[in-house]
Formats: structure tokens, sequence, C-alpha cells
């Protein structure tokens, strides 16, 4: 069994699409997406429809990201949607054909992607030698303990060397130059897929292998050790 790390697709359904195709999940395969589906790319209901087919079949975990939280906080509150309208949410609400973003109740947001946020969505996740989170963790605290604000907001700059000892594997911190990196006890696999020089990552937490596809039809593979020379 493969254990299958993706990094934020941010409304980038074809390039969500076309990693998946070439990376090609076997059944058996757990997939573990970091959060931020949604804002700034041009069709966030799509992604969300696509990951709900995903957790359907039973091989998807689905962590939330910050945009996520912005997107319900939005919804429940009108000044918090001013800021989520500037941090991407217009594109979303284009996405669901919102014909005023600024008051609409977002009935055009379908019920079971609102469950998806708020239900399926997870803040964190881990295996025997691996932890996900979407943004950061706090060495000395267990994952069980982190704030919400650490694991959603929090930006990355030095490696988590946890307390558990496992690997850390976070999206959030967007790395410019295209590839995931890798820190050792740390691996951010944010990739800017929203950029128009962007990429989107799904990491092999095991075999360190990645693959990677851009909004253009674009795709490359590599491994974390070649993308640090």
């Amino acid at each position: 069994m493969r254990i299958l790390a993706v990094g934020d697709i941010h409304g980038c359904l074809h390039a969500f699409k076309a990693l998946l195709d070439l990376v090609a999940p076997r059944p058996e395969d757990l997939i573990i997406t970091l959060g931020d589906y949604v804002d700034r790319g041009p069709d966030s209901r799509g992604v969300l429809d696509l990951l709900l087919k995903l957790h359907a079949g039973g091989r998807l975990i689905a962590l939330r990201g910050n945009h996520e939280q912005m997107m319900v906080d939005g919804r429940d509150d009108h000044e918090q949607r001013r800021m989520w309208l500037a941090c991407g949410g217009r594109q979303t609400l284009a996405s669901y054909r919102v014909p005023s973003p600024e008051d609409s109740d977002l009935d055009e947001v379908p019920a079971a992607h609102w469950r998806f946020i708020e239900e399926v969505c997870v803040d964190w996740y881990e295996t025997d030698t691996h932890f996900f989170v979407h943004a950061n963790a706090y060495p000395d605290v267990p994952l069980d303990e982190q704030p919400r604000y650490m694991l959603l907001w929090e930006t990355l700059f030095d490696p988590c060397d946890h307390v558990s000892g496992k690997v850390m594997v976070c999206g959030h911190t967007k790395q410019r130059d295209g590839f995931p990196r890798d820190l050792g006890s740390t691996v951010c696999i944010d990739t800017g897929a929203y950029d128009p020089t962007g990429w989107l990552t799904c990491l092999d937490i095991h075999s360190n292998r990645f693959w990677q596809a851009n909004q253009h039809g674009q795709m490359r593979t590599g491994r974390l050790e070649d993308a640090e020379d």
C-alpha cells in the first residue's frame, strides 16, 4: 500500500485530474489531501466534487486548510466574508455561479460540500512514521493538543522536530521554485498549483517519489533527494 500525500489544490481541477492520472492510485493506496481545496483557482466546486467521490470510495483522508475555514467563517459572518473574498473566495463563488458574493446566503453551495468541509475534513492525521497537517505544528506539543491556528495558518520557517519522532508532511507554505522542500523531519509539498508557473504535487511518503502536474497539462516526476540538488 502506498500512502500518497497531495498538496494544496486551490481550485485547480485540471491539474488535480492530471495528477491522479499520472499517479494512478491503486485500490489499496491511501490518499491524504492536505487542505486548501478552494479559492484562487478556477474550479473549486469541481475539486470538492472529485474529493467527495474519492472519499465515497474509501480511499481518502482529507485535511482542512485555512481556506476551507475562511469559507465557513465567511458563510456565517459578513465581516469574515470580506477577508475570504479578498483571499480567493470570489473565484470559489464564481465556480458556484453565486451572483452576489457580498450579499448571498451561499445557498448555491451544495449541502454535501459544507458537510465535507465541516464534518469529513480533519485537522491532522498520523501513521506509524509520519503525521500530516495543513500548515505547521509545535514540536513539543502532542497532535491532539495543537491549537487550530498552528495547524491551519502558521507559516513554515524551520523543520518541526516533533516530540513523536515522526516526519511532518505539510502544505500551506508555497515553495516558489515549484519543488517540494525536504527538511528531513519535515516535508512541505505546497508548490503553488494556482500560480501560472506553479505545480500540484503528490508525494509517496515511503519511497520519496513525487509526481507533479499543472493547469497547462504538463507533468513531471522526481524524488525528494533530486529536488534538493
